[in-house]
């Protein structure tokens, strides 16, 4: 309803193949089925879109106000219905927005995730990738830097800390300049605790810095290098090197396996089992 995404909204940045339209369909779809799980089916109340006898009667003398007030019950029932997900315009194309409304988008994000990591089982068609974005503001350094202060914190501020990696997108923006804001954003990082460390290979957390247009979308995620960097195609697919771009998860005695040199009888009855398969 021309909503845009501005600065102060909290949400899902998916990125599409051309289909916005399907593209708005699958992440309601798959958003309300991961968040009826996590957080129990929506209550709606249906107290606005209930009209008594009465009032219909009382009504049918003045068009007018029946017309203004079956707009304003249409109006209301739509806020009521995308409570906790409403599409809004990204600002750029291939992006769809998704504004969440009591829910934490990167909890949320990550759990269908990994689901899917889990089982490969495919979920959409057009969705590339679906990023949580827990703050937003004006895509100005100085706002950058004075928002990430606070932002930051629950994740690096001392005693807290851990690695990290700084991931930056601009779309319709000409304006910023990505080695800056990464400078910047680390130098914060840093500030918060010095044993925070960059880790490029695989990071505890990756903080993600999309701007579009005038917007700065900002998140902390994990698991960002097994996730396939958060692409819902990619993580479904069997991959062996899962092991080697999270070796953290990996017990020792796995690990013990992955390290193991093969002979040349096993790489041979390998190469035969793969033809054969």
């Amino acid at each position: 309803g021309g909503q845009q995404l501005e600065a102060g909204m909290r949400g899902i940045p998916i990125t599409c193949n051309m289909n916005e339209r399907k593209c708005v369909g699958e992440a309601y779809s798959l958003l309300g089925e991961y968040g009826d799980l996590l957080y129990g089916p929506e209550q709606f109340s249906d107290h606005e879109e209930r009209l008594s006898g009465s009032e219909r009667e009382e009504d049918e003398d003045d068009v007018e106000a029946a017309l203004k007030k079956e707009v304003g019950q249409i109006r209301a029932s739509m806020e009521q219905k995308l409570r906790r997900f409403q599409s809004v315009e990204s600002g750029a194309n291939n992006v769809v927005f998704i504004r969440t409304r009591g829910i934490e988008p990167e909890n949320l994000v990550h759990h269908i995730l990994k689901d899917m990591h889990a089982t490969k089982k495919k979920k959409t068609r057009v969705i590339l990738r679906m990023l949580p974005i827990s703050g937003t503001c004006k895509a100005f350094i100085e706002d950058m830097k004075k928002y990430t202060e606070t932002f930051f914190e629950p994740w690096f501020k001392a005693p807290n800390k851990g690695t990290f990696q700084i991931v930056y997108k601009a779309r319709n923006n000409s304006h910023m300049s990505r080695e800056e804001v990464i400078k910047e954003l680390a130098g914060i990082v840093g500030s918060l605790n010095p044993e925070n460390k960059v880790d490029l290979n695989n990071p505890q957390y990756t903080i993600v810095v999309e701007i579009i247009k005038n917007v700065c979308c900002l998140s902390v995620v994990r698991d960002y290098v097994l996730f396939r960097k958060y692409n819902l195609q990619e993580v479904v697919k069997s991959n062996k090197e899962d092991t080697q771009q999270n070796p953290s998860s990996v017990t020792e005695d796995q690990n013990s396996k992955v390290v193991k040199p093969e002979t040349e009888e096993e790489k041979s009855s390998k190469e035969v089992k793969q033809e054969n398969k």
